[in-house]
Formats: C-alpha cells, sequence, structure tokens
C-alpha cells in the first residue's frame, strides 16, 4: 500500500465517523485512572523542562488536549481527519487544531516542547514508521519528552466499519512494545520507561515515554 492510499483512507474513515467517535471517547479518560496518571506524569516533565507548545499528533476530538489544557500544558491538536478537526474545534472552542500528517509536519525544526500520540499510530504502516518518528525527533526540542500509546500485537488487521456502524478502511496494526522502542532508538530518541495497560484483555495497550537527548548526551540512534 502506497503511502497516499493509506493516508487517503484513513483520512476519509475518520470524517465518516468523526462525530460518533468523538460521542464515544468523551468519558473514556474519566474511567481510566491509569492514563489520567500517565498523562499527569507527561505534564510534570513537560513543566520539568520549561513549558511550551506541545503537540497533541493525531488528536481526533481533542479530548485528551482539553485534559493536558487542564494540567496546565499549552497543548494543541493536530489531525489527518478535517471533520475530526471541525469537532475538535467545536467542543474545544478555546484551543489551537489544525489539519495535518504525522509523516510531514508543519512545523518548524525544534519548535516543540514535547509530543504526545495515543493511539494513532495504530493506523501508520510499518514501512511509514522511520519517516513519522524521524517528524518527531526533527520538531522536537533537545530534552522534549514525548508519549506514545499504542495496541500490543503482532498482527494487522483491516477494519471496514465502526463508530456508529459508518464505513471504514483502514489497518489497525498492533505491535510490540520491543519493537516501537526499537524504531524510536533508530529514530534518536531515548526510550525511558515502558507502561502494559489491559494486558490480560482482548486489547492489551501500552505507553513508552521517550525523549530527544540534549547536546552531549549520547544519542539512542548514533
Amino acid at each position: 500500500m502506497n503511502e497516499d492510499t493509506w493516508l487517503s483512507d484513513t483520512r476519509s474513515s475518520y470524517d465518516r465517523v468523526a462525530a460518533s467517535y468523538a460521542d464515544q471517547l468523551r468519558e473514556t479518560l474519566a474511567g481510566n485512572p491509569f492514563l489520567r496518571e500517565a498523562l499527569a506524569l507527561f505534564a510534570d516533565e513537560v513543566h520539568t523542562v520549561g513549558g511550551g507548545p506541545v503537540a497533541d499528533l493525531g488528536c481526533g476530538p481533542g479530548h485528551v488536549t482539553a485534559h493536558l489544557h487542564e494540567l496546565g500544558v499549552d497543548a494543541f491538536g493536530i489531525d489527518l481527519s478535517p471533520v475530526m478537526i471541525d469537532v475538535a474545534r467545536r467542543d474545544h472552542p478555546d484551543l489551537r487544531f489544525e489539519v495535518g500528517s504525522m509523516t510531514d509536519l508543519n512545523l518548524a525544526d525544534a519548535s516543540i516542547t514535547a509530543l504526545l500520540s495515543f493511539w494513532s499510530l495504530i493506523h501508520v504502516p510499518d514501512d511509514a514508521i522511520p519517516t513519522v518518528f524521524g517528524q518527531f525527533r526533527r520538531v522536537l526540542r533537545p530534552g522534549g519528552p514525548l508519549l506514545l500509546g499504542f495496541h500490543i500485537g503482532d498482527e494487522s488487521q483491516l477494519k471496514t466499519q465502526g463508530y456508529g456502524g459508518h464505513p471504514m478502511k483502514v489497518y489497525i496494526h498492533r505491535r510490540q512494545p520491543e519493537q516501537v522502542a526499537a524504531w524510536l532508538h533508530d529514530a534518536g530518541l531515548n526510550v525511558e520507561a515502558r507502561l502494559s495497560l489491559d494486558r490480560d484483555t482482548p486489547h492489551p495497550k501500552a505507553l513508552l515515554f521517550a525523549r530527544r537527548p540534549r547536546p552531549g548526551v549520547s544519542e539512542a540512534g548514533a
């Protein structure tokens, strides 16, 4: 599958389900104390490095962006789906949301204090991950933290329907934390901590905390 195909399929799929998706996700953080604690730790790391703009990549309807804002983080959201961004702007009119792709971020080099990507890497094929992680490293300031959330597994599955019964055409790529950590390593990002969630359920998840090294600190990809 070429880049144009999977990007266009993902964009159009989430355009169709945006409203239903937002309705289903609205209370997810309230019911998950472990995710809230992970986000609180991430916010603390942002404050520790001096604050500044934080990008929520694949932000969807903006509920995580808004939660980070409540934690005192200057967060803004980027999503591939224009309709999803419309929903985020509707639900959170005081926050900044932009249409964009993780494969080619419209952000200046070293312009972002920290990055968050929750459950959005699941649609990125393996051969595009190095490009995406290269973009993450490029836009992160030295010393900037990164928090990734993704589904654990070893398979890819085509999703043809979801979120209100609307048609979709997206692949769900489940990966082992070791593989994602290796890709981060190759991109020059240092993994600092790992957390597994819902390990004994049909849909286990993982969180990885990483960082772009400061000058003079050994880089993972060096």
